[in-house]
């Protein structure tokens, strides 16, 4: 009969001891993602307090806490519109832990036209959690227009080629993009006037400095509401104020711009930490007192999958590259 000999079950031994380790360090993250979260999870906004970025965030980490059980903490990182604290999280550890609340449009922008100081690449510095939100855009006049409807705008600026100008919140910004892809589908020449932000823009407008704006409906409601401006269309698919059309109704068929805001985990995010946050935001998203918070502010609530997610930024960045390229815009 044929004995083992002592070093071959020595030999045996160790593989079932190497076997071991190597399926606890399989199985404990796997148990530890299970467990996720286990301590307080960061929520970084990249832009100052207020804004509806920051609005958005805050009504999302509210109830993130609460369906997570762990305390989702709002921190402000602005700077560099915006490039600051998305490069900040691109650089974090993928456990789930740090995550953004971002302007994809914004970012998808900066990434494309400020590919070497940006700090991050749309396709590879992040994992997409969810689109949760659309903030439509609309085009508004001042008093000084004395044409009523959108038909109206773009035959006026027609006639004088050069002659109109649209006031921007800064050179690349949405709003700068919006007027550009305007411009290329309406057949109009219109001139550039970039400000620091959306506020100073809208004062020239309402004081009659410049001649048109396309901005989000949170900046300009008000303003609308209270007769200080006026709104010729939203570039929306759908109507977003009552008593204006969207610009497909108004005559221009495909003019549809609006920012996006989701929520990003950094490159690297292990699925299931991605699949529990996504699942959370899926009934988030559905509450009716969400839903009327975010509209309270001038947002569309949305909810997309983290696949229906990255299709949409893909998109985004591929959009505004063309209008970037086509329309010769370099950042300042």
């Amino acid at each position: 009969m044929h004995r083992p000999s002592k070093s071959g079950g020595i030999h045996r031994r160790q593989l079932l001891a190497g076997a071991v380790a190597l399926a606890s360090t399989i199985a404990f993250p796997a148990l530890a993602r299970a467990d996720y979260p286990e301590k307080p999870i960061k929520l970084v906004v990249p832009y100052t307090p207020g804004g509806a970025t920051d609005v958005i965030a805050r009504v999302v980490a509210q109830r993130l806490t609460v369906s997570l059980g762990q305390p989702v903490v709002v921190e402000n990182k602005a700077g560099a519109a915006g490039n600051l604290g998305a490069a900040f999280v691109a650089r974090e550890k993928p456990d789930g832990y740090t995550l953004m609340l971002g302007a994809l449009t914004s970012h998808a922008i900066n990434s494309v036209l400020l590919p070497a100081s940006a700090g991050f690449t749309m396709d590879k510095s992040f994992a997409p959690v969810a689109v949760v939100g659309r903030v439509p855009l609309v085009v508004a006049v001042g008093p000084s227009f004395k044409g009523k409807t959108l038909a109206d705008f773009i035959g006026t600026a027609k006639a004088k080629p050069g002659g109109l100008n649209y006031g921007s919140s800064g050179n690349g910004s949405p709003q700068h993009l919006a007027a550009e892809l305007f411009k290329r589908q309406a057949g109009v020449d219109l001139t550039h006037v970039p400000y620091k932000g959306s506020s100073p823009a809208l004062n020239d407008l309402m004081g009659g400095q410049v001649d048109v704006v396309f901005d989000t409906l949170p900046a300009t409601q008000s303003f609308i509401k209270g007769g200080r401006l006026r709104a010729l269309a939203s570039a929306t698919p759908q109507r977003v104020l009552p008593d204006v059309p969207t610009a497909g109704e108004a005559g221009l068929s495909g003019f549809e711009v609006s920012s996006m805001f989701g929520l990003l985990a950094p490159a690297g995010t292990p699925p299931p930490v991605i699949g529990k946050l996504s699942a959370s935001l899926k009934d988030i998203m559905a509450l009716p007192e969400v839903k009327a918070a975010l509209i309270g502010q001038g947002v569309v609530p949305v909810y997309t999958t983290p696949d229906q997610a990255r299709t949409q930024i893909d998109e985004e960045v591929g959009r505004w590259a063309k209008v970037i390229r086509e329309s010769n815009i370099r950042a300042d």
